[in-house]
């Protein structure tokens, strides 16, 4: 069995007036998160750890911002098809561990349904994926709100080395 690990990371501006989309979870705040899909930093972080364990590159090169089909679409959709990329070739995942670092809204009330809507996306159980949360301390562009950034790990497998 071949196992490969992958690391992600994604930021994204928070604006006033925009809907604020995590894990596949729609927060209630006064910012959200501006960019090209939904702008969910969470699911971003996500694909392109995943991406990078099977070495397909990025989540920019597949998933383009210049592209109209992406443009306000879910990021559940982006992991949908990043899962059958690596589906294609033969990588299955075995588990994702996620790291949210915003000043607010707190997360920890939304985890288990953004685990689920993962879950749903990805082909794998809840039980194998972690989301944590932290704060930045009120410090830089985090602490300030005018943004939000993801940080995940994962393990990807193939029944064979090819």
């Amino acid at each position: 069995m071949k196992i490969k690990v992958g690391f992600g990371f994604d930021v994204h501006q928070l604006r006033d007036g925009h809907p604020f989309y995590v894990g596949g979870v729609q927060l209630e705040h006064h910012r959200g998160a501006f960019g090209h899909s939904d702008a969910d930093v969470l699911l971003h972080a996500i694909c392109d750890a995943l991406l990078g364990a099977a070495n397909l590159r990025d989540i920019g090169f597949h998933f383009k911002n210049t592209d109209s089909r992406w443009k306000g679409i879910s990021s559940l959709v982006l992991l949908e098809e990043t899962t059958k990329l690596l589906a294609e070739k033969n990588w299955a995942i075995g588990n994702i561990d996620a790291m949210l670092c915003l000043e607010a809204p707190k997360i920890n009330p939304h985890i288990p349904a953004m685990q689920k809507n993962i879950a749903a996306a990805a082909g794998i159980s809840e039980e194998d994926i972690s989301i944590k949360a932290t704060t930045n301390e009120q410090m830089g562009f985090i602490g300030r709100e005018e943004g939000v950034v993801a940080y995940a790990v994962c393990l990807i497998t193939k029944a064979s080395p090819n």
